[in-house]
């Protein structure tokens, strides 16, 4: 059986938030990137986590979902066009605007879509995560 791992959607009530949640849980012991790219490359493995794959308990998810949904996801996107390469700042401001207007996907749904690449199925199922939302 593959080790269990429990984030507690509780303890999450914003990105950085979730971001020290993942910490806490997931690699305690590494500095990571606290983005959502070096999320994905912490599900590829090599952070502490076992090598034959992982179960991800994400409980109170419910809690998550809420506190990552839109307004946090408008957040997100008015600190990237603040940061982002000016090449990028039309596409930004698109998907800010449609978090305004409560239409895509939120930053709940990133993260879970981020975890379930790594799952059965999806493109890099090879790491064998397994994701359960509680």
């Amino acid at each position: 059986m593959s080790a269990e791992y429990v984030i507690d959607g509780s303890r999450i009530t914003s990105l950085e938030g979730l971001y020290d949640e993942i910490t806490r849980v997931l690699v305690p012991h590494y500095f990571w990137g606290r983005n959502l790219n070096a999320l994905n490359d912490i599900l590829r493995g090599g952070f502490g986590t076992p090598d034959e794959g992982f179960a991800i308990r994400w409980s109170h998810s419910t809690v998550s979902r809420e506190a990552l949904g839109y307004p946090e996801t408008v957040n997100m996107f008015e600190h990237m066009l603040e940061r982002c390469h000016p090449d990028n700042r039309d596409s930004i401001r698109q998907s800010l605007a449609a978090a305004r207007a409560g239409s895509g996907p939120t930053l709940f749904d990133w993260v879970v879509e981020i975890i379930q690449i790594h799952c059965p199925g999806g493109s890099e199922a090879e790491d064998n995560v397994r994701l359960i939302l509680d």
